[in-house]
């Protein structure tokens, strides 16, 4: 079991991160980064119309030779990441998530933004479970940290795991890197909120990606960690949503309402299994989502920050009608919490893909939430017969409710050079790739309305890019990008 970093600054494998900086709380812009593509492959994506001066540029795929790792292959299936300032150099540290390789890689970036080295700190053995969107906590945002949580999706025994930025290669095998006291489930992500949230708490969001099925009942559900403690993440109170009036039906939710819920204590769940919580979270009455994936909150003050989105993807039994109760195309969720009381809130439905079904979201996956947007990424790889898009990534106005698609995937389906490297396996359906996740790099860098986005291009197989962590046990060959995206309205 990780110990909870607490401390000031740590020292790791030569890292040294330090809460003491204060140049990242000064307003500037950085004239170092050269917004430039950094890949030998072009973009895999495309601005919608409306966003035409939002710029996009390749950061890394996995066909890139790094100079000072020429033998690292940036794995399949990029997904959640975390950005930080690199402690010995002028420049950056990315540290990513490969969700279907179970991996978590380590990119240096020089102070233009350019990938130079690249290493694994987490492999599939010391992954254990699938891993896709992840939460870097820091010090500055969160009060603890810096701490890369990423959650294990493979299954309700499935836990979050917390790793260092600066942890040793040799140490990528590990397996004692987990947190059980944040419970176990097929979980997506593990979001800690804002340290002036709920001041002197650390409280920590889970979503568990969980489809309704008659061996999990208790379906998809959003969980809370609490301590009394900021930094402590082993001796807090484990928690899942509920309304007030013990209904459990996901689609007795409806736009333009407002429901009061709670959270409700599961005693113990850090020694007890994950089949015995979510059979405790049933009893208890909890709201049955259809997986709950992504997480975030707002941004800009703490009410904002209080102010907690999240996106069921959704399920169905025939890829035609909705399973009984659950959302089919996706739903996008904002919970308002009290600010007295962080157990109790309201909970509303923003956007709601089956009331537009095939035109509007499709399985959404991802959110990143700024203080004016929500933005929305998809995963459309369900197959729908109804389907008319490609997965996008959606732009919701917090203020308006409106929703914009804002990003698209590049197929280029009539282009048969570009599908003979992009589409080996020859699968023309809407949706065959997805994103990853989006986050606002902006304030570590120094330019303001710059996020990175991860692809997972399905279709794009190679054998070079089989085993890109070394540990013998991953036989998926699909390549990955990262892309820079540059003017994001925020």
């Amino acid at each position: 079991m990780l110990r909870s970093l607490s401390l000031a600054s740590v020292a790791v494998a030569g890292f040294l991160f330090s809460s003491c900086d204060k140049s990242e709380n000064k307003k500037f812009y950085n004239n170092n980064i050269e917004f430039a593509n950094k890949s030998v492959n072009p973009a895999l994506a495309f601005t919608m119309p409306g966003f035409n001066n939002v710029g996009i540029y390749t950061l890394l795929s996995s066909e890139d030779a790094l100079p000072n790792s020429p033998g690292f292959v940036y794995g399949a299936q990029p997904d959640g990441a975390g950005l930080l300032k690199d402690p010995n150099s002028d420049g950056y540290v990315l540290i990513t998530n490969h969700e279907i390789i179970r991996s978590v890689s380590r990119v240096f970036l020089d102070k233009t933004l350019k990938p130079t080295k690249g290493e694994y700190i987490v492999d599939a053995i010391g992954g254990v479970w699938r891993l896709c969107s992840a939460t870097m906590a820091t010090p500055q945002e969160h009060g603890f940290g810096p701490l890369f949580l990423t959650a294990g999706e493979s299954g309700q025994e499935s836990m979050v795991h917390g790793i260092h930025p600066g942890s040793l290669v040799g140490d990528k095998a590990r397996q004692d890197r987990v947190l059980p006291a944040l419970g176990k489930a097929s979980m997506e992500n593990a979001v800690p909120l804002t340290k002036i949230a709920y001041p002197g708490k650390t409280i920590i969001m889970i979503g568990e990606d969980q489809s309704y099925s008659s061996n999990h009942l208790s379906a998809g559900q959003l969980a809370m960690y609490m301590s009394n403690t900021v930094g402590d993440l082993n001796n807090g109170s484990f928690f899942t949503l509920k309304r007030k009036d013990g209904n459990q039906v996901e689609l007795d939710m409806t736009i333009g309402n407002s429901y009061e819920v709670e959270f409700v204590e599961i005693p113990n769940a850090k020694n007890i299994s994950g089949a015995e919580i979510n059979t405790q979270a049933n009893a208890l009455g909890a709201i049955r989502f259809s997986r709950v994936e992504d997480v975030d909150y707002g941004k800009g003050n703490p009410s904002n920050n209080r102010d907690v989105y999240f996106v069921a993807t959704g399920q169905s039994p025939n890829g035609e009608t909705n399973q009984e109760g659950y959302t089919m195309w996706g739903r996008l969720y904002r919970l308002k919490m009290n600010a007295g009381d962080p157990t109790k809130g309201t909970l509303e439905v923003l956007v709601d893909g089956d009331l537009t079904p095939g035109t509007g979201i499709i399985n959404p996956d991802n959110v990143c939430v700024t203080e004016n947007y929500v933005y929305i990424q998809e995963d459309g790889d369900s197959y729908y017969p109804a389907a008319t898009h490609d997965s996008y990534v959606w732009q919701y106005n917090i203020k308006t409710k409106e929703n914009k698609p804002f990003l698209n995937m590049n197929h280029k389906r009539t282009d048969a050079a570009w599908n003979s490297k992009y589409n080996t396996t020859n699968n023309n359906r809407l949706g065959s790739w997805e994103w990853g996740a989006m986050w606002d790099i902006s304030d570590i860098i120094g330019v303001p309305g710059t996020f990175l986005a991860n692809i997972h291009p399905h279709t794009w197989q190679d054998n070079k890019f089989f085993n890109p962590d070394g540990s013998g046990l991953n036989l998926n060959r699909e390549g990955g990008q990262t892309v820079i995206l540059r003017n994001v309205p925020r």
